[in-house]
């Protein structure tokens, strides 16, 4: 989240008796200012979403909830240099924010409405806002989660609408992300939201029997943050990067709040997985390193450690998921890379898993990648096959890439050649395409 800036204006010394102390005095108003910079900065990153769900249950209206708690921020910067920063600023902020949101109803309502709207502010944010004491604040951010992702709403906005509601993320940043314009991106948020207010859609976690599909729903969402951070199509870009660092928060926060939920689990451990190994992807001059061609050692120990736990827990749980296959594919690549001991008959074994709980295209081309390391290229190009016209597959740069190395190894260079041109193409990321033309001038060369 951002914060505005100090509006306080410097005072230039004017010279003259008493100059010493006029210095030290802003000295220690600068160093006020940051500190209460830092503060308000830290508390954004670790209760923003925890302040906006508790104010959104109880106003039903998200944008009036993030209204209010940003007038708090503001708030809050200009009291906390001025009196010091408070013991508990989570319980301050709500304080603040519950009066600002308060106000809001007042000018918004009348009548009968206003009397009703502030009942509800009074009687249940008074529970709970105990100035002295910031853990008497209930996380609702759960509940906000499966608002933002409820089927009510036009599912290419979930995401989005997850990031700016829970994380506090900025319409320009999520724009970026997704290769759309600030100004549409703020519109759909807008109309997301008033959807959210208008509709009534319920702040709470589903029913036990509703509990599946929607937390699938959470749980893509969260993988899409993920993706979209993990692409990296300019290969150093810090926002894809703090995209993808606040789609772990997402998911850690996820287990610490459904701690029985095997599949939460199993996302958190993928995640993982892929993000120890990012700096590997990249060699010191910045050219693109395949998986194969990592050295394990420079992975982030760590995390992978910590992954390993997460799976272990998730398989306590005797059910197989599509975020828990998937995290034990990412282990089972992790192994054979440490060890260097070949595990495709394994690998393709959980391909087949995946397979017949999410039989989609992706799935097949990661699948025949496994087969023709165990099966051989022309085994693998079999299993693809049936995926040939598949309209799903025309624009997926892997898919192209994964069928001119295939090509490539049995001999059909012509075809393979066209594969890697497709694939060259199709591929946003400036170091991965220098890394498949590479390919394609070494195949080209050859065949001469």
């Amino acid at each position: 989240m951002s914060l505005p800036a100090s509006d306080a204006p410097e005072q230039p010394d004017g010279g003259g008796g008493g100059g010493d102390a006029r210095a030290t005095t802003a000295c220690s108003n600068a160093s006020a200012n940051a500190n209460a910079h830092a503060i308000a900065e830290a508390v954004a990153r670790r209760s923003y979403g925890k302040l906006v769900a508790l104010l959104a249950m109880r106003t039903r209206d998200v944008a009036a909830a993030e209204d209010a708690l940003a007038e708090a921020f503001a708030a809050a910067l200009a009291d906390w240099p001025e009196r010091g920063c408070p013991a508990n600023p989570e319980a301050w902020l709500m304080t603040v924010a519950r009066r600002k949101a308060i106000d809001g109803v007042r000018h918004r309502m009348v009548g009968d409405d206003v009397a009703n709207q502030l009942a509800i502010l009074f009687d249940e944010l008074d529970e709970s806002a105990d100035a002295g004491n910031a853990s008497a604040l209930p996380d609702r951010r759960l509940a906000l989660l499966f608002a933002c992702t409820h089927p009510a709403l036009e599912a290419g906005i979930r995401t989005p609408l997850m990031l700016q509601v829970v994380l506090g993320l900025e319409a320009k940043t999520i724009a970026s992300a997704f290769l759309m314009s600030p100004a549409a991106m703020s519109k759909r948020l807008v109309r997301a939201k008033n959807k959210i207010r208008d509709a009534g859609i319920p702040f709470t976690v589903p029913e036990r029997e509703e509990l599946p599909e929607r937390l699938a729903a959470v749980l893509e969402a969260v993988y899409a943050v993920y993706a979209e951070g993990w692409t990296d199509p300019l290969g150093a870009d810090t926002m894809r990067r703090d995209l993808a660092e606040e789609a772990l928060f997402l998911a850690h926060l996820l287990t610490e709040l459904m701690p029985d939920q095997p599949e939460a689990l199993g996302l958190l451990a993928l995640m993982l997985y892929a993000h120890a190994r990012r700096d590997a992807r990249r060699n010191a001059a910045g050219e693109f390193v395949p998986l194969s061609a990592q050295d394990p050692a420079s992975w982030n120990a760590t995390m992978i450690d910590t992954a390993d736990a997460l799976l272990r827990r998730a398989s306590a749980f005797g059910t197989l998921g599509r975020f828990e296959l998937e995290a034990a594919l990412q282990s089972a690549h992790v192994h054979r890379c440490r060890t260097h001991r070949a595990n495709w008959d394994e690998v393709v074994h959980l391909y087949d898993a995946l397979f017949a709980i999410a039989p989609t295209p992706v799935v097949a081309v990661n699948r025949a990648v496994a087969l023709a390391e165990r099966d051989g290229a022309q085994a693998a190009l079999d299993a693809l096959a049936p995926y040939a016209d598949d309209p799903r597959l025309v624009d997926y740069q892997p898919y192209w890439a994964a069928r001119a190395d295939l090509l490539a190894r049995t001999g059909a260079t012509q075809d393979a050649l066209a594969a890697y041109d497709l694939a060259i193409g199709l591929e946003r990321d400036p170091a991965v395409r220098h890394f498949l033309q590479g390919k394609r001038a070494d195949l080209s060369l050859a065949s001469d």
